[in-house]
């Protein structure tokens, strides 16, 4: 069945990553000077808590309008949408059913975001701690590994179930709580876990170049830390970060999205569901949406990572965070 091809497949992930960071740590600990001080984990993640709720609330229309146009299959027959883009879809949406029904399904993402970002931000600190070289410094490799365990990590506690119900909430037009009692009573508790795997993937890839991308625009502006980041500076790394995550991982996007739709049980897995919008769609369909995703990512990781560094640098502030 679907889900028990789940397993192996996150298995496979999470042995990936654990080895990536036992490997590196392995590496990084072979040398006998003494390592640089580690920083308070709780500090990047109570901060990465608080700017996931800013960015979450800041963002979400685009992120509403880049799920239906994704959820929209050419192969599938329906009627099409009524709108063919990002700017279309939210006149659409405003003189049609009003301005604040753009923001349903926002309910469980923001429940979800606030300790997801908690998670990506805090466990990304520790990884990269334990990945640091005698100098204390990280190659791109490694903020890589990094980011992507911080990713995998979120997308199996927080984002899979939250991701999951937001898709069919927005899929079925109905409001978080009356989404959720729909999902358990026809799909059961394992219809909340659906594409699992797939967001896993997604999620990964995804902090895997933003974390990456980030640090070295970071480590260059601030010509590796002797200049303070201002929080303009953190503002445009984020948007860039957001862009060259999003072109590098829009195709694991739509998989994610087809995965944890009304209709995911036309695909056997996450590999048959790729196989089958290649062959019945074409390579352009894995990049549907990209537009009003880029449209949602860019400014929500600018705003994202410009929070975050203003928050770390008021929170050190207090002893109880240094």
């Amino acid at each position: 069945s679907p889900e028990r091809a789940v397993h192996p497949q996150l298995n496979f992930i999470i042995v990936l990553v654990s080895f990536f960071i036992m490997s590196s740590s392995a590496t990084s600990n072979s040398t006998t000077t003494t390592p640089p001080k580690k920083k308070n984990p709780w500090t990047p993640m109570a901060a990465g808590c608080i700017a996931g709720g800013i960015e979450a609330t800041c963002v979400w229309p685009m992120e509403f309008i880049k799920t239906q146009l994704q959820l929209h299959s050419k192969a599938a027959g329906g009627a099409p949408l009524p709108y063919n883009g990002m700017l279309s879809g939210l006149s659409y949406y405003v003189r049609t059913t009003g301005f604040f029904s753009l923001y349903r399904g926002l309910a469980p993402t923001l429940i979800g975001s606030i300790p997801k970002a908690g998670i990506r931000f805090g466990l990304n600190a520790i990884i990269k701690d334990s990945l640091r070289d005698a100098e204390g410094k990280l190659t791109p490799g490694k903020n890589f590994v990094a980011g992507l365990g911080a990713g995998v990590s979120e997308a199996l506690v927080i984002v899979a179930p939250v991701e999951t119900v937001k898709t069919k909430c927005i899929e079925l037009n109905m409001p978080f709580v009356s989404g959720f009692k729909h999902i358990l009573a026809t799909e059961g508790i394992g219809g909340v876990y659906q594409g699992a795997a797939a967001t896993a993937l997604k999620q990964g890839s995804n902090q895997g170049l933003r974390f990456m991308w980030f640090n070295e625009y970071k480590r260059i502006v601030t010509d590796d830390g002797e200049k303070k980041l201002t929080p303009l500076m953190g503002l445009f790394g984020g948007m860039s970060a957001g862009c060259f995550s999003t072109i590098g991982n829009n195709p694991f996007d739509v998989v994610k999205t087809r995965m944890q739709g009304t209709r995911a049980s036309k695909y056997a897995n996450t590999l048959d569901c790729f196989k089958q919008i290649l062959s019945k769609e074409g390579v352009g369909a894995l990049y549907a949406g990209v537009v009003p995703r880029l449209g949602r990512v860019v400014p929500g990781q600018g705003i994202i990572f410009m929070s975050f560094e203003t928050i770390v640098q008021n929170l050190e502030k207090f002893t109880i965070f240094q």
